[in-house]
């Protein structure tokens, strides 16, 4: 078995490979298979996989891209990450996607879908609605709509017929999936030591890119080394960080706070993979159903969603207390519209029940943190002298 140094290394070059060389080495080796891109938050990939297909997660060039061509598409007021996808684009890095999902968070999403209609990139491009009604006859059954939309898309091109043993198969591959990261982060929770939120960013992100069996047997592995003791705890505090469900931080970003002070023990960085709280059925004649009542029951919270009726604010105390955090900190992307229009709502919440937190804004491809690291150790060091 690989060494937990060498996982990381290798999920690393996996997360940050903006040629996405395994997916498709993948695809080369089945002339039936399919790839579709995904722009972040969340989409269920179990209806690609049961497709013969590879969902990849598009997160944007980050800090390992240099924004040329891409800057003279969109206005300089929005958040950086459609620019950033758009010079993938345009340097061809996308080459050999059949399709791609643009889930509906927010303005800039939609209008990236019709740009990249405007270039021609891949046999289909799908603007993935959400439902905003989560009563099952009316979300669930425009949901459901949704999903086979995807479907018969993909079956133009593989002409693969999708079955319910195959899709309830693809659920249970990601049910274990899920499960096997929330194993991780509730080990961090009570050893934060063991694993840096960095190198868990690294082994999540990597799922993003490769077949889900692939990264099962990843997480398989880093369970058994963080299930042992290793490293040394340090005088930190424990932290939730939010904001950044979409444009992803930079992995300096998350460094710094990691060495400001805290234990990043809760976040929703790639939320995606984390979406379905609990278990999918894997048991149903239908399983788009069962995908579809997972959305409306069971998903986690985000600035993406309309949730009149289960406020953010509440699940948002109710995961810092789960977690036991000394504070929370709002890091969201610069032009985030849904993540800065939900921040005075959450920190009202947070002023109510007195629980410390900073707020500050990041770009996916920001190279200094001098700023932010001095702002994040003095929260964590007047919660330590003073709480």
């Amino acid at each position: 078995m690989e060494s937990l140094k060498e996982i990381i290394g290798k999920c690393e070059e996996l997360a940050f490979d903006l040629d996405f060389k395994r997916a498709k080495e993948w695809k080369s080796q089945d002339p039936k298979r399919v790839l579709v891109g995904f722009m972040p938050i969340y989409f269920p990939r179990e209806v690609i996989h049961a497709a013969n297909g590879l969902a990849i997660g598009i997160m944007g060039g980050g800090d390992r891209k240099q924004i040329v061509k891409g800057d003279a598409y969109y206005q300089s007021y929005i958040c950086h990450m459609p620019r950033g996808i758009i010079e993938l684009a345009l340097d061809n890095h996308f080459e050999g996607f059949d399709g791609f999902i643009f889930p509906s968070i927010c303005d800039v999403i939609r209008n990236l879908s019709g740009m990249f209609r405007f270039l021609n990139k891949g046999k289909f491009i799908k603007y993935l609605d959400y439902p905003q009604n989560f009563e099952a006859h009316i979300g669930g059954v425009f949901y459901k709509s949704e999903l086979q939309h995807v479907l018969d898309e993909i079956k133009k091109i593989n002409g693969v017929e999708i079955t319910a043993e195959k899709l309830n198969h693809s659920i249970g591959l990601f049910n274990e999936n899920r499960k096997l990261i929330k194993q991780i982060y509730d080990i961090r929770d009570k050893f934060p030591w063991r694993i840096t939120a960095a190198d868990l960013y690294h082994i999540v992100r990597a799922g993003m890119v490769i077949p889900v069996e692939e990264h099962n047997e990843i997480l398989n592995q880093v369970l058994i080394y963080i299930q042992q003791e290793m490293g040394v705890p340090l005088d930190k505090i424990r932290v939730l960080v939010i904001g950044a469900f979409c444009e992803q931080p930079p992995i300096g970003l998350i460094r710094a706070i990691e060495l400001a002070g805290c234990y990043i023990v809760e976040d929703d960085f790639l939320l995606g993979s984390r979406w379905a709280q609990g278990d999918i059925r894997t048991d149903m004649d239908d399983p788009i159903e069962a995908l579809s009542e997972s959305y409306l029951n069971n998903g986690t919270f985000s600035s993406s969603v309309y949730d009149v009726n289960n406020p953010k604010e509440v699940r948002l105390l109710n995961l810092a207390k789960e977690r036991r955090t000394d504070g929370i900190i709002f890091a969201a992307p610069s032009f985030c519209d849904p993540a800065l229009l939900d921040h005075p709502i959450l920190q009202k919440a947070c002023i109510d029940s007195n629980i410390r937190f900073i707020s500050f804004l990041y770009s996916e491809n920001t190279g200094q943190f001098k700023v932010i690291k001095e702002q994040v150790g003095t929260f964590s060091d007047s919660i330590k002298l003073w709480e």
